[in-house]
């Protein structure tokens, strides 16, 4: 898919529909105009793509949430989207897809009921996007259907299917970025391989890049296990050439031009890993996990990200990192990174630090 002439187009749109809404000349006008969405309750177009991927309803949430629900083709069911408006509607505003753990945002396990994301980004004329689903998948398109995760084709709906939905439906000026932790850390150095020129700025916390040698196989295959789903469905067998073309660390060059952050901890107990701490895990036994799943998880990323930082040295692309001393693979720090990351994403999105 060719993106360049896709955003001239819906830019053209939005800048039409951000025009009707501006007051005439000498009529009292509010400082931020209301937001012609969630005024309406309705998307600003609803356009069908040639393979039938389509906006099937929205639903507003409050002032400046509303749920999209896009239809994806590729996948054969309907895919809820969450969205966080703009601080300011009256002009075509930028996207951050904000990607979801192994979870999918699916269960208590996401940005919006584990950080105050949201809230940090509530002042930010900036759309953020959440897909809700994709538990276990890493986002990508699986070479087969698994019997217990079923038809996944992520990377179709994420970089071909779901775009122009967004654009047209939020009428947004077409300039993306892109962020992810944990197992969506990855996705988000696949993504931007897969379609060039989709994402200007990308942001991976506690990832692991290099997926395709023994150490980054072995951390994926756990992952989707966990979920009950069999990793030869996603890319085949250790061995399969699929594994190193999905592999950012293999194919580094392919990012060249992005703005890129990259952030990990150590495993090592951190600030937030403290007993009824506010981003302790719950239940008995939830410091414990945290502090010994949690410090595994965080030191393999850890390993996975200073290879990818080396990587990239080598290639000679720029990048900012964060490699904090100490920190579990938990939520307190991929808010802490995201909210570092910001100056990086906001570069790429054209908008203020």
């Amino acid at each position: 898919m060719v993106w360049s002439g896709t955003r001239s187009a819906v830019t053209a749109v939005a800048a039409v529909v951000a025009i009707a809404f501006v007051p005439a000349a000498g009529a009292a006008a509010d400082p931020v105009p209301p937001d012609p969405v969630v005024t309406s309750g309705e998307p600003l177009a609803t356009p069908t793509s040639a393979d039938g991927s389509r906006a099937v309803d929205l639903v507003v949430v409050d002032a400046r949430t509303v749920r999209l629900r896009v239809y994806s083709a590729a996948m054969g069911r309907v895919i809820d989207i969450d969205v966080q408006r703009p601080a300011d509607t009256g002009a075509p505003r930028p996207t951050l897809y904000l990607l979801a753990g192994a979870g999918g945002g699916e269960d208590s396990a996401s940005w919006a009921k584990q950080t105050s994301v949201l809230e940090f980004l509530a002042d930010k004329n900036v759309n953020v996007v959440q897909p809700i689903g994709g538990a276990w998948t890493y986002y990508t398109d699986w070479r087969a259907p698994d019997p217990a995760l079923g038809v996944n084709k992520w990377k179709t709906f994420l970089t071909e299917e779901l775009p122009p939905v967004i654009d047209a439906a939020l009428g947004t000026n077409g300039v993306n970025a892109l962020a992810g932790l944990s197992m969506s850390g990855t996705s988000a150095l696949q993504l931007p391989i897969a379609a060039p020129g989709l994402y200007r700025a990308v942001a991976a916390y506690s990832g692991c890049a290099q997926i395709s040698d023994p150490v980054g196989h072995h951390f994926v295959a756990t992952v989707v296990a966990a979920g009950h789903g069999d990793v030869v469905n996603m890319y085949g067998p250790p061995d399969d050439p699929m594994w190193a073309a999905n592999d950012p660390y293999v194919q580094a060059e392919r990012l060249r031009g992005l703005e890129l952050f990259l952030s990990t901890g150590t495993g090592l107990p951190g600030k937030w890993d403290t007993l009824n701490g506010p981003h302790a895990m719950p239940g008995s036994d939830g410091l414990t996990n945290q502090l010994v799943l949690g410090g595994i998880l965080e030191a393999g990323a850890d390993h996975c990200t200073r290879n990818m930082r080396d990587r990239l040295t080598q290639l000679g692309i720029p990048a900012t990192y964060d490699f904090q001393p100490r920190g579990t693979h938990s939520w307190g720090y991929w808010e802490d990174a995201l909210k570092l990351s910001w100056p990086v994403l906001a570069k790429g999105l054209g908008l203020p630090e």
